[in-house]
């Protein structure tokens, strides 16, 4: 739960931001939104696996730069230390996931029609007041879709720890306990228990956030 709702949420404050950025005009936007979906674009074990080279407490870069700036007085074991396994795997998630929020409220951001900011342009709008009256009204529900699928991934993320943090009692997920009940000691039973309560909490999770929001799904707007 704590994975699931902390990435998501810098994931879709983030992803806002970046879709913003790329929905101006300004030169090379088609470069910058190319290289952008590149962390997105990478498949998630070798993400992983890149990342805990990268966050090695004896050969990693992150410990070289932290300490060459002065950030660390010592080299940390980010992925096995216990206190810091969950901030090392919420990291590299919202890297990694960060262009699909972008890419979702890009496309939501592209259907909102020029004449509306021209006109609050022309009577003098503040921008702030735009994007909370205007923009973000218009757009919510590409950002609701957004939203919806980015929590089903996060809560039934396995395949980013299993690689990243094997064996860390902070960063285990119900998939990560359902595959250790099934694989590891043979109780299928209580694997498969915890695989149908992963998707039965899931439900319950999209279900409400549909209902409290009155969001269509087919992207038509609001009920």
């Amino acid at each position: 739960m704590r994975f699931a709702f902390v990435s998501v949420f810098f994931e879709t404050i983030l992803g806002l931001i970046v879709a913003l950025v790329l929905n101006a005009e300004f030169k090379g936007r088609g470069l910058v939104r190319a290289a952008i979906l590149i962390p997105w674009a990478i498949p998630t074990i070798v993400s992983a696996k890149m990342w805990s080279w990268m966050l090695n407490d004896q050969f990693g870069i992150i410990n070289d730069i932290l300490l060459k700036l002065g950030l660390i007085s010592q080299k940390i074991a980010w992925t096995a230390n216990i206190e810091t396994a969950m901030t090392a795997v919420l990291v590299v998630d919202i890297w990694k996931t960060t262009p699909f929020m972008a890419l979702l409220i890009l496309a939501g951001l592209q259907m909102v029609p020029r004449d509306i900011y021209e006109a609050a342009k022309i009577d003098g709008v503040h921008p702030v007041k735009v994007f909370f009256k205007v923009t973000l009204p218009l757009i919510r529900p590409a950002l609701a879709v957004a939203v919806i699928f980015r929590m089903l991934d996060a809560l039934r993320v396995f395949d980013l720890v299993y690689v990243l943090t094997p064996n860390s009692a902070a960063t285990k997920t119900m998939s990560v306990i359902s595959r250790e009940n099934m694989i590891d000691f043979d109780n299928f039973a209580y694997g498969a228990a915890q695989s149908t309560l992963l998707f039965a909490i899931i439900a319950v999770f999209v279900s409400l956030y549909i209902w409290l929001g009155k969001v269509d799904l087919s992207g038509e707007g609001q009920k």
